[in-house]
């Protein structure tokens, strides 16, 4: 009996939380919609005043009551809806567009461009401050975590922008969305390096092996998975807008299997759920099926728990001293200036138009919740001190919140029409 009233309780709290997060995500979606800013942004700003930078701030009793022992449910439920996203990003994309030369270079120097630049800037700024703001961290360390802090690219973020801003199907989008799944990828393989140097695990046979594992998936991705989707979908197509239940759990299972493949490589479950999408995407039928059947609910209710629950792990009110305030302005300086530059000369390099470069620089600039998981990694090994995590939070959700004005002011001047709802 006690064991029942535990999970009863156990339930209780869960579904509380979780109607507190959905509808604060949703309330800040629509507000942040109807100022010009992406809905995610609205969604990340609902889960830093839930957390203690806000709501728990000036109401400790009541968020200790309604957050004090969030279950691990919620963190789980956050980051399958991370999976079910990134399996939607990677359907959705037209990557056929890639065949065209000048995209195939453009990926791989935006991707070069928007990685090695920050990484080394940010490994100076990291140095520089090392003996005043983490005195305690070995500098090497510390200064290599803000450079990856620096590095990274929001790729679920940017995806959900690029649909929002009508994106996805544009060879702009499709650039841009390849080249931060080539920086993400790039940064998670620096990030695993990283926190095993940290910790006196790393080991350059281990980093090799991980690069030939990732590359073996991909071939079986490509060379086996494929053809039996493709004969799936010949067998078992959806009908009338709908796929059937046998071929839903069947894909669902899919997608977990190959998150399962991407996290024992050590670059994130996220992954293995962008790369199974990729293999739907040229099934127009069973993408509007997933879209009307499963995407709406994903939107609605597992993206919002993730947003909000890592904002709940966030604290903005660290930063209080003159110096604090000087070395984040470094930081948003370095942050901003060392992706949109990089990125700007190498579209241009690589024959975009100057607003289409312009552009390009703007999004991969996103950073969002992704940066935060490498934050929160730093924070947790203890290299990262607090003050510290407050800036480079900061730094992601700046950089986050230039996009929407960035893309209204150039979209138009590129002929791209912003769609009704978020405009100025």
């Amino acid at each position: 009996m006690d064991s029942a009233n535990q999970t009863e309780d156990l339930l209780f709290s869960i579904l509380l939380q979780l109607i507190v997060m959905i509808l604060a995500a949703r309330v800040l979606n629509t507000v942040a919609r109807r100022l010009g800013q992406p809905g995610v942004v609205g969604e990340i700003i609902a889960g830093l005043l839930l957390g203690p930078s806000l709501f728990g701030h000036f109401f400790p009793h009541l968020s200790g009551v309604l957050f004090g022992a969030v279950p691990s449910t919620i963190n789980v439920i956050s980051q399958l809806g991370l999976v079910f996203l990134m399996f939607q990003i990677g359907m959705d994309f037209e990557f056929s567009l890639l065949q065209q030369g000048h995209n195939r270079r453009g990926v791989l120097a935006v991707a070069l461009a928007s990685i090695f630049t920050p990484l080394l800037l940010g490994i100076v700024v990291g140095y520089s401050a090392a003996a005043s703001l983490a005195p305690h961290s070995d500098p090497l360390v510390f200064s290599l975590f803000c450079g990856v802090s620096l590095a990274i690219t929001a790729m679920p973020v940017l995806g959900r922008v690029l649909r929002e801003y009508g994106l996805t199907r544009t060879e702009l989008g499709v650039v841009a969305i390849s080249a931060a799944a080539v920086n993400d990828v790039a940064g998670w393989l620096l990030l695993a390096g990283l926190t095993a140097y940290s910790t006196a695990q790393f080991s350059g046979a281990h980093l090799a092996w991980q690069v030939v594992g990732l590359l073996g998936f991909l071939l079986m991705m490509r060379y086996a998975l494929r053809p039996l989707i493709g004969l799936l979908m010949e067998r078992r197509p959806p009908k009338d807008g709908a796929m059937s239940s046998n071929l839903m759990a069947l894909c669902i299972c899919l997608m977990f299997a190959a998150g399962i493949c991407t996290y024992k490589l050590g670059i994130f479950a996220i992954f293995g759920g962008f790369a199974c999408g990729m293999l739907f995407h040229s099934y127009p039928e069973f993408v509007r099926a997933w879209r009307a059947q499963v995407g709406q609910f994903v939107t609605v209710f597992l993206l919002p728990v993730f947003f909000t629950y890592t904002g709940l792990r966030t604290d903005l009110t660290g930063l209080s001293t003159p110096e604090s305030f000087a070395w984040l302005g470094v930081i948003l300086a370095a942050g901003i200036l060392g992706k949109v530059l990089p990125v700007y000369l190498a579209a241009r390099g690589s024959g975009f138009e100057r607003i289409q470069a312009w552009l390009l620089g703007s999004l991969m600039n996103t950073r969002g919740l992704m940066e935060l998981i490498v934050l929160n990694i730093g924070f947790d090994l203890g290299v990262l001190p607090r003050p510290v995590f407050t800036m480079l939070v900061v730094m992601a959700i700046v950089t986050n919140m230039m996009v929407g004005p960035l893309l209204r002011l150039l979209l138009p001047r590129m002929g791209h029409a912003v769609p009704k709802g978020i405009e100025a």
